[in-house]
């Protein structure tokens, strides 16, 4: 029977006892170049959307695309974490084990597309959708598929083909595709929903290559109705806090749909996808938390799971903030890439990029929750995204009632997934904490000198021209910050993120 592969030793001088750690730096390492890959193919896609295909276009797009990918979520039935746990247990062959998760999350996408396809209004609440439109749903089968290959070959601590298949094939597919459709004038129409079925499908056929190399195939395997019905109840609990999760992402796109106009959407939306490059930073370290975290609940060792989650979550929020301050200092520049009809989403953006540095908490705290305490984590989870439909749709109503500008009703949404993120990081790190009997905080105090010197530098940058602004100010924020929070807040494992790992010859002898 095919074993996980062990994570690499630590790093010399560090501790036996900090191995975790290591393998910690060197999953999210590989994923944190992930991230600027994937910066470099979204940034040239909101520039298509929004000056070739407009606002109302892209709303509409965005719209469809945020139903299309709750649905997928819903579709893994949780196995983005949950398949971690069920592998860690060894009791059948791993090969098997994914062609199960694979089976089950088939059936359901294939029930929620049929969904879709019949009642297309809720992709799109503003009517009019075409044939082609309509059969958006069909994308959910990659996407799901696609996340359940990912997580099987990242519990191998193979994050290089989740690099590959998320952050280069199918933000580049994406942006590629979309402007070639637009200029072949007889597919201009679908040209987004085109480009965002191509993407999706390539990114899939990515990791199912890793996979099949990997695992290989899954020899006397048959589906199993008992078994992969008890696999699915026992995983409803993660399916759950990982559907609200994605949804508290997509749920404030969904209520501008129903409440507002795709044109004020589709500004959102591109605010928000700008806003969701530094989330990326924080689910680098997710694929290669859940195995580690999962070994240490195994060993009932409380201690190393505090001491992971602290660390993590002091790497994701030191990275997320620097991120936001480079994005949010120059943020009319960076809304005005996409167009000038773009410019007025600014506020919206500043509070999407604090919304991610807040809820950096929550999520790292979350990694052990679904484990330790599943059915908390997902009452919290559940209250989260209902405290954030509350707030948002009070806010919009209060900007329609003081008569304010169109666009401060996506700034309204913004502040309601704020507020709803900061309730939830504070009520999960409080629930681990009392678990482990142990705190779990991401804050130091180099945070606060940090973003100091990155306000000093960027009030110096917007002095420059828009494209002296963007093309110098936002790496120099960045290297004003990054200087600061290395020298003031990192110790010794902290720069663990930033070193190699070496094999350690005595241990292979």
């Amino acid at each position: 029977m095919a074993k996980p592969e062990a994570p690499l030793p630590p790093l010399a001088p560090l501790s036996e006892a900090s191995a975790d750690i290591a393998a910690l730096a060197r999953g999210g390492r590989t994923n944190v170049f992930g991230f600027f890959l994937r910066l470099a193919a979204r940034l040239p896609f909101l520039f298509i959307a929004g000056r070739l295909y407009g606002t109302e276009s892209l709303g509409r797009f965005a719209a469809a695309v945020v139903v299309v990918e709750i649905a997928a979520q819903l579709a893994t039935l949780g196995q983005k974490r949950g398949l971690a746990q069920l592998l860690q247990r060894g009791d059948r062959p791993p090969e098997c084990v994914v062609a199960d998760g694979l089976f089950v999350s088939l059936g359901v996408s294939a029930l929620l597309a049929a969904i879709l396809y019949a009642f297309p209004v809720v992709l799109y609440p503003s009517g009019g959708w075409t044939t082609a439109e309509r059969l958006l749903p069909l994308v959910i089968f990659p996407i799901a598929a696609g996340d359940i290959a990912l997580a099987a070959l990242a519990f191998r601590f193979d994050i290089a083909t989740t690099v590959r298949a998320r952050s280069l094939v199918e933000p580049w597919m994406l942006s590629l595709a979309a402007l070639a459709l637009y200029l072949f004038e007889p597919t201009r129409e679908i040209g987004m929903i085109a480009a965002y079925f191509l993407s999706m499908f390539a990114a899939m056929a990515v990791a199912f290559v890793a996979l099949a190399k990997s695992y290989g195939m899954p020899h006397g395997w048959s589906p199993h109705p008992l078994i992969l019905s008890r696999q699915a109840w026992s995983n409803l609990p993660i399916a759950g806090a990982d559907l609200i999760e994605t949804a508290t992402r997509k749920i404030d796109v969904l209520l501008l749909a129903y409440l507002t106009s795709p044109a004020i959407v589709g500004v959102y939306w591109a605010a928000q996808q700008v806003a969701s490059l530094p989330q990326k930073l924080k689910t680098s370290f997710e694929p290669i938390l859940g195995p580690v975290i999962t070994s240490s609940v195994k060993d009932k060792d409380y201690a190393a799971i505090a001491r992971q989650v602290c660390q993590v979550g002091f790497w994701v929020t030191a990275a997320q903030l620097g991120v936001a301050l480079a994005l949010g200092i120059p943020g009319e520049g960076v809304m005005g890439l996409v167009g000038r009809d773009f410019v007025g989403g600014t506020g919206a953006l500043g509070l999407l990029l604090a919304a991610e540095v807040i809820a950096a908490t929550a999520v790292v705290s979350e990694a052990a929750l679904i484990y330790l305490a599943p059915l908390r984590n997902l009452a919290i989870s559940i209250f989260t995204i209902v405290l954030q439909a509350g707030f948002t749709v009070l806010l919009i109503d209060a900007a329609d009632l003081w008569d304010m500008p169109p666009l401060w009703k996506a700034a309204a949404a913004a502040a309601g997934l704020f507020l709803a993120l900061a309730f939830s990081s504070l009520a999960k790190a409080l629930i681990l904490t009392s678990i482990l009997k142990r705190p779990i905080n991401n804050w130091r105090w180099a945070l606060v000198w940090a973003t100091a010197a990155a306000v000093v530098v960027g009030a110096l940058a917007v002095r420059l021209p828009e494209w002296a602004e963007l093309l110098f100010g936002i790496p120099l924020i960045l290297i004003g910050y990054g200087a600061v929070i290395w020298r003031k807040g990192f110790g010794h494992e902290d720069r663990a993120l930033f070193r190699k790992s070496k094999p350690d010859v005595s241990s292979q002898a």
